[in-house]
């Protein structure tokens, strides 16, 4: 009766009329006792074992878990009077990884404003000096994962990039730093390169440095 009560409560349309062992008169054909189990097994379930519980991460964690973010800045940039001053990404030939530019910022220690430009794969000028302030992310593993990518910068030198695409620029603030999330999408394979350009303002000496984030992934992920 409680079953063909519920089949009842589930279908109002049909008139209640009382019901004999598995067969109601309300319907052409008898109630499968099968069919009425699983619905009482159904209203015995809790919630929780109704409910697939799902997980969302931010993609920057998820590839810190992974072993394949990285975070670092170069050292102090001096440019100015006349002389100017990168640091930037550089994905090696053979590094078999592609570079995929989370973030990026710029700080600025001077009293003057100066122009930033954001460079991708160009040529740049001077002798670049490679930093050693480098670090995974997630430094719980072992061992830890090493980059492939390389942070490079210059400071003093003349001229600006060549080749490449200058993608756009940005206004740094006097003491201040500027930051800009990329949430990735700055893609590099071997040989490509991410290049802010400091550009010389007036004839004061400015210190600067930039920072990034980043992670890897094997091209044929």
């Amino acid at each position: 009766m409680k079953t063909a009560a519920l089949f009842l409560l589930l279908h109002p349309q049909i008139p209640r009329q009382p019901c004999f062992r598995n067969f109601c008169p309300n319907i052409l054909y008898p109630i499968h006792i099968n069919f009425w189990k699983g619905v009482k097994h159904l209203m015995s379930m809790s919630n929780n074992d109704r409910i697939i519980k799902a997980v969302n991460i931010p993609n920057p964690l998820y590839q810190s878990l992974q072993g394949r973010y990285f975070v670092g800045q170069t050292e102090h940039i001096l440019f100015g009077k006349g002389k100017n001053g990168w640091g930037g990404l550089f994905n090696p030939f053979k590094s078999d990884v592609n570079l995929f530019v989370n973030a990026f910022t710029i700080t600025n220690h001077s009293e003057q404003p100066f122009e930033a430009e954001i460079w991708f794969n160009p040529v740049s000028p001077g002798k670049p000096k490679v930093s050693k302030n480098v670090t995974p992310a997630n430094t719980a593993l072992t061992p830890l994962p090493k980059p492939e990518v390389k942070i490079a910068y210059a400071e003093f030198v003349d001229g600006t990039p060549k080749e490449g695409v200058m993608a756009f620029r940005r206004i740094v603030p006097p003491q201040s730093t500027l930051t800009s999330d990329e949430d990735g999408k700055y893609i590099f394979p071997p040989g490509g390169s991410f290049i802010i350009f400091l550009t010389s303002p007036n004839n004061e000496i400015i210190q600067a440095e930039v920072a990034f984030g980043w992670f890897e992934k094997n091209k044929k992920m």
